[in-house]
């Protein structure tokens, strides 16, 4: 005896769990974006390669201004670009670059670190914690051993306007390193890890204006050349990259079961 036509569709269709269309919809579109925003192959090869040669370019720039500032520790350049910034006297330009310099010496260096770390480890990002520790050592390390290498006297009263005599070597700018390699990374955080969002953008213009602005200001109070800035930036873009690059390589090995760094992932 044949069975009714309902009933074999139903024993058909038992087990098969279908979806519904909004929850269909919704995964469709999440895919389509997720693909769009995935390059291609090629697109991600050449993309790394441009990386590399940027690197190499960074690289020789360093080390022929290195060589040029060992060869020659005044250079006519310096002089001139120094007086044209001095010259600027907008209202508060001058309040401005000395507040710029100031998180940049001790104690409120350490202290700033120590509280920044303390703020990324209380919201549970506790690798990032750790190597934001790292680049704040890493930097000022880099920075104290060139300058013992290289021992190229600072900027005089005689030559141009110092704000205050710093008793250390001049290149390059451990203001600029440290920012670069500390705010720098926060930065980074901030932008890989935050959701596009008005907390987000404040973040990223706060500590970029940091970055930004630390190389004008160290010229404008005549505590460095203008060639130990560019050496700074040049050398602290290299040492942020190996930052990035251990935090990238240490995320899936260590902490990973923190709870915010395991939602972002």
């Amino acid at each position: 005896m044949a069975e009714p036509k309902g009933k074999r569709s139903v024993k058909k269709n038992k087990g098969v769990a279908h979806k519904p269309a909004p929850v269909k919809k919704v995964e469709e579109a999440a895919h389509k974006a997720a693909h769009a925003q995935t390059a291609s192959a090629p697109a991600r090869r050449t993309r790394a390669l441009l990386f590399q040669v940027l690197l190499v370019l960074i690289t020789v720039a360093f080390a022929m201004l290195t060589f040029l500032v060992k060869t020659m520790p005044s250079l006519p350049i310096d002089l001139k670009i120094t007086k044209g910034i001095q010259l600027i006297n907008f209202p508060l330009f001058r309040e401005l670059m000395i507040a710029i310099s100031w998180p940049g010496f001790g104690p409120q260096s350490v202290i700033i670190t120590v509280l920044i770390i303390l703020l990324i480890y209380g919201f549970g990002l506790h690798w990032e914690a750790v190597v934001a520790l790292v680049a704040a050592v890493f930097s000022t390390a880099v920075n104290v051993l060139v300058k013992d290498l290289i021992q190229r006297p600072r900027p005089t009263a005689a030559m141009v306007s110092v704000l205050a005599t710093i008793n250390s070597y001049s290149f390059p700018s451990g203001h600029v390193m440290f920012y670069v390699g500390f705010f720098g990374f926060v930065w980074f955080l901030a932008f890989s890890l935050m959701k596009p969002s008005f907390k987000r953008g404040l973040l990223l213009v706060f500590f970029g204006g940091f970055v930004i602005l630390i190389g004008i200001s160290r010229i404008y109070v005549g505590e460095h050349w203008a060639s130990d800035v560019v050496g700074a930036y040049l050398l602290a873009t290299l040492t942020l990259v190996a930052i990035i690059w251990l935090y990238r390589w240490g995320k899936t090995r260590f902490f990973v079961n923190q709870p915010v760094a395991a939602a972002a992932a």
